[in-house]
């Protein structure tokens, strides 16, 4: 299979459906109806779930375009790899490793002199920027929340039905903007990052972003995971808060005093729940 490589097997049943033979029909809609079984069951297993042969079941993939069943599995967990959300095997105890494991690799590839780079600039710089698209912005949500409690003049972008051009023109060589985009970033990042690279840039990303690394003043790799049919943004959430808690340990008496006066505040507005 070349130039339809994206697309998944589901999708080539669908586009070859009406052409395949009676037997390729069964074989269709039992994949259809239980689409794990592409990359969980040999070809043997699937001619017998469906009373068809192995023969059948390989010829069924070479004419929906794979050369083989293995193919049709591998291009099925490339999407994953992608960020395609894909049915695949998974269990509590699994679910646990893999988080354990993001985690751990995310943490490996962190150099400590890099996360003080960062929280330096953090905390030093005259406005912070966060910009997050789709998934991103939550987290970028979430980072503005932790900085806005420790420091003044931090700003989430894009906000919500406004475009950006007005308020990333004034940036200058002061500002630090941290950018956060993991895989199926939107089409307009790669402008964005273009537009923003006169100010500090730091991106954090997956694997995939790594690709922008010139672009940017630092970089922080995230590992999402690929075992599971979502991405997991547990490493970037710690990773969020091992950063904001050093911005928060180099800004000392300033920071802490302005958290003091942000309770007060809360407390004046009771807006917060009462500890019982």
């Amino acid at each position: 299979m070349t130039s339809e490589k994206t697309n998944n097997v589901l999708k080539q049943i669908e586009k070859h459906y009406a052409s395949l033979s009676p037997a390729g029909k069964r074989i269709a809609q039992y994949l259809q109806q239980a689409p794990l079984a592409v990359i969980s069951q040999s070809t043997a297993q699937i001619a017998e779930k469906t009373h068809t042969s192995k023969a059948t079941v390989s010829r069924f993939f070479r004419q929906l375009g794979f050369n083989s069943h293995q193919q049709a599995k591998d291009t099925h967990l490339s999407l994953r790899e992608q960020g395609v959300p894909v049915h695949t095997p998974t269990s509590f105890t699994s679910h646990q490793e893999h988080e354990f494991n993001n985690l751990s690799q995310t943490f490996a590839h962190v150099q400590e002199e890099v996360l003080h780079d960062i929280a330096t600039r953090l905390a030093n710089a005259k406005q912070v920027t966060l910009i997050g698209f789709r998934n991103a912005y939550p987290l970028a949500l979430h980072f503005r929340q932790q900085l806005k409690q420790i420091r003044t003049s931090v700003r989430l972008l894009p906000q919500p039905g406004q475009t950006l051009g007005e308020d990333i023109v004034d940036l200058g060589e002061d500002d630090v903007v941290v950018l956060l985009g993991f895989r199926r970033r939107t089409r307009q990042f790669k402008f964005v990052l273009d537009t923003i690279q006169h100010a500090q840039v730091i991106l954090i990303t997956d694997p995939t972003g790594q690709v922008y690394r010139n672009q940017v003043t630092q970089l922080l790799v995230c590992h999402l995971g690929n075992n599971a049919p979502f991405d997991s943004y547990a490493a970037p959430m710690s990773l969020i808060s091992a950063i904001c808690n050093h911005t928060y340990a180099l800004l000392g008496n300033e920071a802490s005093e302005r958290v003091s006066a942000i309770t007060r505040t809360y407390a004046s507005l009771d807006e917060l729940e009462k500890s019982k």
